[in-house]
Formats: structure tokens, C-alpha cells, sequence
């Protein structure tokens, strides 16, 4: 089937653009930064929608399942990257937020363009994952159009999970499958077509918005903190501890070895601390409070 790539907004030209290649550094990367300052308002007005997703993302985790991103190309390689940053920055297993790109994870690294074309691929891609109803399916499509997303989108429909589409076109063909849709066209490319551009930043404006939104509705922050950040380098380790002295007021010495009595959780120790509690203690509150620190050390 041929397509006809003019119908579709991100294929568009940007006549601000037209002598691209003879512009110097300079004024190719004002350029860029011209356009790049009208993403963030071109996703404000979708902000409801967005927040609609996040409530299902919460529901989703809070019952056991998961969010699952997918797309292909750099739509694909955002949803795998946003998903592999949440385990270190939120503590939540790697089976929780999940990335699916077309093509399997070589095509983060060596671009597979051909692999999107199939929707029997995402269908398989979701099976081998055990898609349930408890999950959430989010799809990625610059275009609004991938066939791998659609595939995928129309088989979460069949498991009965919530769906939800991100493009940047109007009126996409993802989002007349998905229950959500967040269509945010964001204008013609400097460099024509290349959607890694605008297109794929809004996207990871967007998906910084859902991850983040949603752990802090987990509990995973305490006022602006992550406090279930993962030590697994010295780095974080001193993180760790930052948060923890800026959560309670306590020295250093205090936060490291309350830290390392909560099992080198910020969480606990922070909760120890305010609450003045035993580890113990500290657990029993945090698990009535479904995880959310302030609650915890209000507990009775």
C-alpha cells in the first residue's frame, strides 16, 4: 500500500527552512531553538488528557500492573528510555514500566524501520509479556499512524487494558483506537521528516510528565524528593543522604546511619526520623500509608 506521506503533518516543510543548507551553525541552531520554544505550548491545552492518563497509570500499578510504552523508531527508543530511568530513580522493578520498540531492543541501538510496518509483531510482543487487563498500553506515533502501534493498541483493546495514544498529527489513526488520545502537532521540521526533532522532544515532555506524575502519585516523593532512589553507585549513595538531611535537618553521620538501619531505604529512614519510630515501626506506618511519607509520619 502506498502512502501519501503529504497527508501527514510531520512530513510537512517549514518554510522558515527552505534554504536549510545554506544557513551557517548559527543560524541553523537559532532556528532550531526558535521552533523548539513553541513545543511547550503546543501541550498545554492537552494537559486534561495527559492527567487522564496519569490517573490510569495509577490505577494500573496500584493493582498490580504495569504501564507499557510502545512505538517504533525514535518514538520507540523514548518509551524504552523513560521506562529503563524509572527503576533508579523510583525503586520500582524494571518490570513495571515497560518499553516495547518495534524490532526488540537491537533497534534501540541499529534503527530496524522495516519491523513497524507489522502489527502482528506488537500483537506477539504483548503476548510474550502476558498483556493483561490491569495493565495500560500507551502508544507512540510521531505520524499517528505506525501499523506496530495500531496493532498493538487494537489487541489491548481485546484484553480489555486501558489505552492511550500519543502523536503529533491531528486527528491520528492511534487515537481513534486508543481511549485517550493526545494528538499535539507541533509544526513542520527544520529538516523535513525528521521527527526525532520537535516531535520527538513534545513526546518526551509528555512522557516525563506521565512517569513522574504517576510515581509521585505512588508515593515514590516526599515534597519534591525521590525518596525511593536506588544507591547503586557512590554518587547516589551521597543522594541518598542529601535527601534525607533535607527531608529531616539531621547531619550526615545521622542520615547515612539511619539509612543503613532502614536497609538503605530513604523512605524509612525518613520516616523513622520524623515520626521518631523503629525501623519496624516505620514499615507498619508507610504500609498503612500506601507508601506515602507524609501520611506515614502523621499516623497514629
Amino acid at each position: 500500500m502506498t502512502i501519501n506521506l503529504q497527508t501527514i503533518a510531520t512530513e510537512h516543510r517549514n518554510e522558515n527552512t527552505m534554504n536549510l543548507d545554506q544557513m551557517s551553525s548559527l543560524e541553523i541552531i537559532t532556528e532550531m531553538n526558535r521552533e523548539d520554544a513553541l513545543i511547550a505550548s503546543s501541550i498545554q491545552p492537552h494537559l486534561p488528557n495527559i492527567s487522564k492518563i496519569i490517573e490510569y497509570c495509577i490505577e494500573a500499578i496500584s493493582k498490580g500492573g504495569r504501564i507499557i510504552y510502545m512505538g517504533a523508531g525514535t518514538s520507540g527508543r523514548l518509551g524504552v528510555l523513560d521506562a529503563a530511568e524509572c527503576p533508579p530513580t523510583f525503586g520500582v522493578s524494571p518490570d513495571v514500566v515497560v518499553g516495547l520498540i518495534a524490532g526488540g531492543e537491537g533497534a534501540f541501538i541499529k534503527a530496524r524501520e522495516g519491523s513497524e510496518d507489522s502489527t502482528e509483531l506488537a500483537k506477539q510482543d504483548l503476548i510474550q509479556i502476558g498483556l493483561n487487563e490491569r495493565d495500560i498500553v500507551i502508544g507512540l506515533a510521531a505520524s499517528g499512524r505506525t501499523p506496530y502501534v495500531l496493532g498493538g493498541l487494537s489487541y489491548a483493546q481485546e484484553v480489555g487494558c486501558h489505552t492511550a495514544a500519543i502523536s503529533n498529527t491531528y486527528h491520528s489513526k492511534i487515537g481513534e483506537v486508543a481511549e485517550i488520545a493526545v494528538d499535539v502537532p507541533v509544526g513542520a521540521e527544520v529538516l523535513t521528516g525528521s521527527t526525532r526533532l520537535k516531535s520527538g522532544t513534545a513526546e518526551k515532555m509528555i512522557l516525563n510528565m506521565i512517569s513522574t506524575a504517576t510515581m509521585v502519585g505512588l508515593g515514590k516523593a516526599y515534597q519534591n524528593l525521590m525518596v525511593d532512589v536506588m544507591q547503586t553507585n557512590e554518587k547516589l549513595r551521597n543522594r541518598a543522604e542529601n535527601i534525607v538531611m533535607e527531608a529531616t535537618g539531621v547531619e550526615r553521620s545521622v542520615a547515612r546511619a539511619t539509612i543503613d538501619t532502614a536497609k538503605g531505604s530513604c523512605k524509612v529512614a525518613i520516616t523513622m526520623i520524623l515520626a521518631n519510630c523503629s525501623y519496624e515501626d516505620a514499615l507498619i506506618r508507610l504500609e498503612k500509608a500506601c507508601g506515602h511519607v507524609r501520611e506515614a509520619i502523621m499516623e497514629k
